[in-house]
């Protein structure tokens, strides 16, 4: 009766004792599986969009946007960060050429873009047309899993191409594109239709075929007219497998 009262209370010690070793098991297994979603988490997916100024570009980043929602995406417009040329500016479609990537401050929108695929926040700078300056307010960006980087010369610079995960260019005839870029300055920039078209003709037009023209060839997805609608559903779903991951 003694010796099985005490192998009774050695198997009850030896069962009290194993049980804070499933729990410590299971306590780090889920500290891994933290860390797992973390390190998952921890950058975002950038893509760049690029191709001719009114070929559609924004549109499509929009389209990925509305699809996806503003939780998972956000656009960064190369627009916004436009140089100061408020003091060399001599009137609409004048000598300053806005189109060549010496008028853009690329070196600040790949620092921004670096932080925010590492998940670090910026304050990006915000561009007025009417004055041809930078606003004294800027425009807080917080990461998200999926990064736009929307524009003509995102893609003809290496810097940027260089920490993108994907890069879609958007091709598009000239003649749609000036109609549609005439359209979009004149409402929305307070352009004339004489300085708009002199613009395009002396400036973004060659600016188009000596810069965004030839960096198509770093695009790894095509877009046209013809196949917009269907790349924006292999690309949202392509995203949608991103983020699942």
């Amino acid at each position: 009766m003694l010796q099985s009262a005490q192998t009774e209370k050695q198997e009850k010690l030896q069962t009290s004792t194993a049980k804070p070793k499933t729990k410590n098991k299971n306590k780090t297994k889920n500290k891994k599986q933290k860390q797992k979603t973390k390190t998952k988490m921890n950058k975002s997916y950038v893509i760049i969009i690029s191709g001719g100024s009114g070929s559609g570009k924004t549109t499509f980043a929009k389209a990925l946007l509305n699809n996806l929602g503003a939780k998972n995406i956000q656009i960064l417009h190369q627009d916004n960060y436009y140089i100061d040329q408020s003091n060399k500016f001599d009137g609409d479609g004048g000598s300053v050429n806005f189109d060549h990537p010496e008028s853009l401050d690329f070196k600040l929108m790949q620092e921004q873009i670096c932080f925010l695929k590492n998940y670090k926040s910026v304050k990006t700078p915000i561009y007025d047309f009417s004055t041809h300056s930078r606003k004294k307010i800027t425009q807080i960006f917080n990461p998200k899993p999926i990064l736009i980087v929307d524009g003509t010369l995102a893609m003809a610079q290496k810097e940027i191409r260089e920490i993108s995960d994907l890069m879609i260019f958007v091709n598009c005839k000239k003649e749609l594109r000036f109609s549609r870029r005439l359209k979009r300055d004149v409402t929305e920039r307070g352009r004339t239709k004489d300085g708009v078209k002199a613009q395009f003709t002396n400036q973004v037009a060659p600016m188009h075929d000596k810069f965004v023209e030839p960096s198509k060839t770093f695009a790894t997805t095509i877009v046209d007219v013809d196949n917009f609608d269907k790349k924006i559903k292999e690309v949202v779903l392509h995203l949608q497998n991103i983020i699942k991951t």
